[in-house]
Formats: C-alpha cells, sequence, structure tokens
C-alpha cells in the first residue's frame, strides 16, 4: 500500500521521465513467456481452480531462476532476469522450462503455446483485489477485457532503451523502430485464428481482443520528437483503473484520469507508488519500463518456439547493422499505418488479419528475418538457434505463412479444431498447401470484426 507522501504534478512528471527510458549501450535481453495451462489428455476439459493451486504449489517449490507468476485465466508465465547476451538468456529460461514441463505432466497438465485460448471462454480463477478491479474496469468496454485477462497468451521481447544520442540505437530510432518493425512481428509469428473451437477470420484474434479494449490503455502513445514527453503525457492521462485500499474494493471513480487524481486529490491524494502501480495496469503494444518491452508477438507452439522470436527480435534490435538494416525495411510501413496509433492503424490491421498474405508486410518480413540471420553469428547465437530461425523462415516467412495457417489447414482440412495438435507442444508436421482464408462461420463465436471496425473513426479502412 502506499507509503510515501503525496507529490505534485510535476513531481511526477519527471519521476516517469526518469524512469521510462534509462539510456545506454544495449547490453541486456529478457524474455517474459506464457503459456495456456490445459489438461493433458483432453484439452477442452477446463483446468479448475484447485488444479491450479497444486500446480502453483508444486511449481513456486521448483529452483527457477526465472519469476514465476499466473494469469487470471490460469495462464503460468515465466519472466526471465535481465541477461547480458542472448545465449544467456535461452540458457536460463530453458533451463528452467526443463524443470516446469515435467512436474506440469506429473499433474496431469499441459501448457500450450497459442495466442488465444482456441477451446474455452473466459473463465477467472484469481481473484485477487487487482484483477477484481481489472475485470470490473474493462467491463465498461464489453467482453475483450474478460477475454484478454483470461485467454491470451504472449511472448514478451525486452530490449534496452538505448543510447540517449541519435543512431542505430538511439532511444528515438528503437522506440519508432519497435512500432513499425511490432507489426512485421504480429504477422509473422501469428498464432491465434481460434475462439472456442471455431476460427475466428483473424490470424492473430489476440491483437483484435486487445484492439477492443479502453484506447486509452491500449492504443501506443502519440508520435512526436520526444518519447518522454509522449509517455509522461498519455500515463497521467490515462484513466485510473484502481485505487488501492487495505480494506474495501479496488474501485476508483469512472473517467478518472491520474492527472486528475492528481490535482483534486480524492479519493485520496495519490502517491508517487500509486504511479508506479498505475503503469503497470497500461498496456500499450511497446511498454516502457526502463527497457522497451515488446508485447505484440502471440505465444508460440512446440517447446522451443519461444525461441525465434526472441533471437529474431534481440538481432534486429541490438546488432548496430542489423538494426540500421531493419529500419530502412520497415520505414516505409509507416505510410501504410497512417496517424492512427498501434495496433489500430491499417498496418497493424493487415497484420492481424492477414499476417504475412499482405505483400507489404510479407516483403518486409522476408527482409528482416534475412537480416536477423545475418546478424545472429554476430551476437554470439548458436548453431541451434540459428537453425531454428532458418527453418522458422523457409516454413513460413518465404512462403508468406505463419503458425496460424497450420491451425487453420487443419481446422478445414476435416472440419474438426479441438481434435488436431492442440493437446500439447509437438512441433506440427509439414503443411498442405494453404487453402484461402475462410470467412468465419456461420454460428461462430462472435468474431470480433464489428466491433472492431466500429470503434474506428468513419470511413472503415479495408484490411
Amino acid at each position: 500500500m502506499p507509503a510515501r507522501p503525496s507529490v505534485t504534478e510535476a513531481e511526477l512528471e519527471a519521476h516517469l521521465r526518469g524512469i521510462c527510458f534509462k539510456t545506454g549501450p544495449p547490453r541486456r535481453i529478457g524474455v517474459e513467456i506464457e503459456w495456456l495451462v490445459h489438461d493433458a489428455r483432453n484439452p477442452r476439459c477446463p483446468v479448475g481452480p484447485v488444479r491450479h493451486r497444486e500446480a502453483a504449489a508444486a511449481l513456486r517449490a521448483l529452483p527457477l531462476r526465472s519469476a514465476l507468476t499466473f494469469e487470471p485465466g490460469g495462464q503460468l508465465e515465466l519472466s526471465s532476469l535481465p541477461a547480458t547476451s542472448l545465449t544467456a538468456c535461452i540458457e536460463a529460461v530453458s533451463a528452467d522450462l526443463a524443470l516446469v514441463r515435467p512436474a506440469m505432466r506429473e499433474l496431469g497438465l499441459g501448457m500450450a503455446g497459442h495466442g488465444h485460448n482456441p477451446w474455452h471462454p473466459p473463465r477467472r480463477v484469481l481473484t485477487d483485489p487487482r484483477y477484481n478491479a481489472m475485470e470490473a474496469y474493462f467491463d465498461r468496454w464489453g467482453p475483450a477485457g474478460r477475454s484478454m485477462m483470461c485467454g491470451t497468451a504472449s511472448v514478451q521481447v525486452c530490449v534496452d532503451a538505448g543510447h540517449e544520442e541519435p543512431g542505430p540505437l538511439g532511444l528515438g530510432r528503437r522506440w519508432r523502430l519497435a512500432h513499425l518493425l511490432g507489426a512485421v512481428l504480429v504477422a509473422a509469428f501469428a498464432n491465434s485464428p481460434v475462439s472456442e473451437g471455431c476460427p475466428t477470420g483473424y490470424r492473430s484474434t489476440r491483437q483484435v481482443v486487445w484492439s477492443q479494449m479502453d484506447p486509452a490503455r491500449t492504443l501506443a502513445p502519440p508520435e512526436g520528437p520526444d518519447p518522454r514527453t509522449a509517455w509522461a503525457g498519455y500515463v497521467l492521462d490515462a484513466p485510473v483503473m484502481c485505487v488501492r485500499s487495505d480494506d474495501g474494493p479496488w474501485d476508483a471513480p469512472e473517467g478518472l484520469t491520474f492527472r486528475d487524481w492528481v490535482r483534486t486529490g480524492a479519493p485520496r491524494p495519490p502517491t508517487e507508488e500509486d504511479l508506479d502501480y498505475h503503469v503497470t495496469t497500461l498496456f500499450p503494444p511497446v511498454r516502457p519500463r526502463g527497457h522497451l518491452e515488446l508485447r505484440m508477438i502471440d505465444a508460440q507452439p512446440g517447446d522451443g518456439g519461444w525461441i525465434v522470436p526472441l533471437a529474431v527480435t534481440a538481432a534486429l534490435f541490438d546488432d548496430p547493422e542489423a538494426a540500421e538494416s531493419a529500419y530502412r525495411v520497415v520505414k516505409p510501413l509507416a505510410e501504410t499505418a497512417g496517424a492512427r496509433p498501434a495496433p489500430r492503424n491499417p498496418l497493424w490491421r493487415h497484420a492481424t488479419r492477414g499476417a504475412l498474405t499482405d505483400p507489404e508486410l510479407h516483403a518486409a518480413a522476408l527482409a528482416c528475418f534475412t537480416i536477423a540471420q545475418e546478424a545472429l553469428p554476430r551476437l554470439g547465437a548458436s548453431a541451434e538457434v540459428t537453425g531454428a530461425v532458418a527453418r522458422f523462415t523457409e516454413r513460413y516467412v518465404a512462403p508468406g505463412r505463419c503458425p496460424a495457417d497450420d491451425l487453420l489447414d487443419g481446422a478445414y482440412a476435416d472440419g474438426s479444431y479441438a481434435d488436431r495438435s492442440y493437446a500439447d507442444e509437438a512441433a506440427p508436421a509439414a503443411p498442405p498447401d494453404r487453402p484461402p482464408v475462410p470467412a468465419p462461420p456461420t454460428g461462430s463465436p462472435a468474431a470480433p470484426d464489428a466491433a472492431y471496425e466500429d470503434e474506428l473513426t468513419p470511413g472503415k479502412d479495408s484490411l
């Protein structure tokens, strides 16, 4: 709970500017990986709260180096410590997973890498005050908040903010690169085309869910010459999700921004700790936490599926030559993106629906993956890691596919989604020729299409 006296608006803005981007030579890399937890024998059978608690107790007894947490729907998350190299990061997380997976199997539980739960509607298993307040807040915007909280999973890559000075490793360049390259990463790693057993018409349903939520806390900050100023304004002008309390619910007056809270001092004067907590309730696609947290990548299939997005992102951000080349590749995408913030602009919407079937995104992805493959040896990546990136490029990027296409191939090949390759993390078989992207079937769970389009400005952009 708050422990320090309340502070002024100017002090809070200075605090934000001081902590949001910690600049210097890029040296560290990190990853946060989420999985959907399911019954190992029948993933369509929901896992109840008791089994989740047993799993949490068993995993917390393990000597893990990564931080272990659980999301509101029971999704398991491992967050690595900041590593000094890509290799060190991969080795540390892989060692933790070598402990976690057998422990889960002993409990009859599996870990599935899907960006959005393909089997079940949202079902919350955690009931602490934070998630009670979060659910109540997002319910004002419709059902997408519950779907995000309880039914989504991702691979989040964390890179240093970069140098203060201009250049390929400078803060301003990396901030812009993250928002343009982000759409390419969405498309290349899209892996959530199904909800409640039915294709939704999107290759990344997870991204659609994020696009339907409160725009004041899920869209990117406005562009400008100074990322610090943009972020500080974004944070202070975002609505307060909850006011923490030692007793009673963590609610907040509807429409109260943090700036309003500072100026009015009601329902109680806020503190610096309140501001820091408020930042944890903001979910833009790129979130500055001293470092840059890239939050747009769907969870990936396979025991080591998370390694490819981590390696590609690290190469494109932390190798100077690759960073410069990647920026030149993605810079023209800004014209397609237009003035709207991610993820609601046309570029990100193309990535969400069509993924690499979009010619512009396909060309950008192929160039970026080629650049990454050339850079990985310079970062000291092992032959195993560079080989994994090469195989992903050959299997998906070169032919204009993404992991979601494997799921759609299976769904439309035999008319049954839930019985094929979803029980656990086995690598998918070689794909057949991909059919045209089908429209959502009549009677499927409501695809987020109408709400997604209608939330945008009049004259809806076609995808």
